[in-house]
């Protein structure tokens, strides 16, 4: 089991790339918001995406265009646990359940996590997967 350290918190460019006014630079995430971002980039971001690191990511995109059924779910469920596990080390997973909504064609997604590292309540991630081309 690797070692956990602590740290005195994280801090990630802000995803929409918005030049922050007063010093000019752009803006940031810091701690759970950071985080958050980037399991979520981790669960769409299709490996080889990333320039040197061809296996990091999910095959989420691709299992979007599967049977609609609970059996994908379990699939895509499964896909996203082994994704965060092997290249988040930033959190330690609780929880991942995905589930089939018939109505509007789409997977609901919850994510629930610990944060190593700070001291911060367990977290939850909510989004839904819906296949576009």
């Amino acid at each position: 089991m690797p070692i956990r350290r602590l740290s005195q918190g994280f801090k990630d460019v802000s995803a929409t790339f918005q030049v922050n006014p007063i010093n000019e630079d752009l803006i940031v995430t810091f701690n759970e918001n950071a985080i958050a971002r980037a399991v979520r980039n981790l669960v769409f971001t299709v490996p080889g995406e990333k320039p040197f690191q061809p296996r990091v990511g999910s095959q989420v995109s691709q299992l979007l265009f599967e049977n609609f059924d609970r059996l994908t779910a379990q699939t895509i469920q499964k896909e996203i646990t082994d994704t965060i596990n092997n290249y988040e080390p930033r959190v330690d997973l609780t929880s991942v359940v995905v589930t089939p909504n018939f109505d509007s064609n789409a997977f609901d997604c919850v994510i629930k996590y610990d944060i190593i590292g700070i001291d911060v309540l367990p977290q939850q991630l909510s989004f839904a997967l819906q296949p576009t081309r």
